[in-house]
Parts: structure tokens; sequence; C-alpha cells
């Protein structure tokens, strides 16, 4: 089984972040990047068909040299090569060409990728390869299981989960609860130096999307603890009163 990963290289949640002199980018500066957390669960899942039924894991990221950060953790989990398309990042559709432009001629049985990145949180990727692809896909999945050329996803949505069957090759997009990835043993972090990382150059369409402007939240806000005797109504009138008056966004 030939499968692909889509994999991101993103800010880890825990890091400081600020914002660049454009205010249309973060400073790069003192910012830990690391595997996104949703295409760790990818990899395992790609690991664990690989083990079972044979064949090769192809690991996908697209971005600058330090991307390959991203693709050595990967490789570190166990897959067995990478390819890093080096493209600069303006959107989420310039992303997926990238992507789409170096899995077309790889043959996929399978493709997998997190259901979204943790720094822009698009849930837009596994949708665009779709279409780019033209393969059938299945996001936020918590379960799969692959019989011949049918996959079997069991995906969350609201108020419960739902069951479909797609025929391969087609996407996956994980979740949470899909599995549990495994931390890389010393032994493979050693090997995942060692293990083949192709670059290519992207060639992506004009950008969909444009970053106007980041800011940063307020450090401080105001707040105030209105008192009242007891009664609701009376309660009610008076936050009315400040909301109006005070806040004034009434």
């Amino acid at each position: 089984m030939n499968i692909i990963v889509c994999v991101s290289h993103v800010p880890d949640t825990t890091t400081r972040i600020n914002v660049a002199g454009d205010a249309k980018s973060i400073d790069p500066a003192g910012v830990k990047f690391i595997l996104n957390p949703y295409d760790e669960l990818a990899v395992e899942e790609a690991l664990r068909l690989r083990d079972k039924m044979k064949g090769e894991v192809t690991v996908i990221t697209v971005g600058a040299d330090n991307a390959k950060e991203a693709i050595r953790q990967a490789l570190a989990m166990g897959a067995d090569k990478g390819i890093l398309v080096k493209g600069e990042k303006k959107d989420s559709w310039q992303v997926a060409e990238m992507l789409a432009q170096a899995i077309k001629p790889l043959n996929a049985d399978l493709i997998l990728l997190g259901k979204q990145s943790i720094d822009f949180d698009g849930m837009e990727i596994a949708p665009m390869l779709s279409e780019l692809l033209d393969l059938p896909a299945a996001t936020v999945v918590v379960g799969l299981t692959i019989d011949g050329n049918k996959a079997t996803a069991e995906k969350e949505v609201e108020g419960g989960r739902e069951v479909i069957e797609i025929e391969l090759p087609c996407i996956i997009a994980a979740q949470k609860g899909l599995n549990d990835p495994r931390y890389p043993s010393l032994p493979n972090i050693m090997k995942a130096k060692q293990k083949p990382v192709q670059e290519i150059q992207g060639a992506p369409s004009a950008a969909r999307t444009e970053v106007v402007q980041l800011t940063k939240p307020e450090k401080k806000r105001a707040n105030k603890i209105l008192k009242t005797d007891g009664n609701p109504t009376h309660a009610a009138h008076e936050l009315a009163r400040m909301l109006h008056e005070e806040a004034k966004v009434i």
C-alpha cells in the first residue's frame, strides 16, 4: 500500500507569539515549531496500516527549509521517506495546490492528514485536495478500517457519529480519538537522519485570500462586578443601563 501523509510545521501552542513588523505575519524569533498534533494522528495511522498491509509511507509538507523539521519528526516515528515542497504559504489554496502537484505522480492508495493545523485552524486542506485530486474524502475521522479497495471511516458529526464507506484511493483527515501517536525512540531518531528527503519546487497560482492585519489581544480588560439586591429584574435593568451609558455598546 502506497500511503501519503500531508503534514504541517506549526508553532507550539506553549510558545510566545509576537506579530512581525509587517503586521501580517508572526515573528519567528524564539518560536518553537513542531509537527502539527493532528498530523501526528495521521502519521500513526499510516504506520499501523503499513505494518499490517505492507507498503510505504511518504510524508509531504509545504514550506521553507525549516519545514524539514516536521518531516524528520514523522520519519523518527517510522515513516519511510519525505518530500519537501518548497514554496511560500500565503493561503490554504496555495498549500493545497502545491500538495496536489506533489501527490499526483505518486499513485497513492491512501492520503492521510490531520483535520486541521493548529496555527490557522482552517480545516480546508482535505476538502481542497479532494477537489484538486478528484478523490473522495472523509474528515474528522475517529475510526478507520481498510478492506481491499474499500475504506470504512467513522467520523464525528454534530450529535453523534457517522459511518461511511468510500473506495480507495481516498483522503482521510484525522481527528483526536483515531489513535494514540507513538513517541519516537532514540534509535529511530538517529535512523531518521539517514532517511531520504526529496526537495521539489512548488508552483501555486495566485493566492485567493489576503491577511490584512494581525494584532495581539489586549493584555488587560476592564471588568466590573455588578452588585444587586438579588432581584433579577433590577439586575437586568442595571446591566442594560451600564451597557448603554458606560460601555456604549447598545
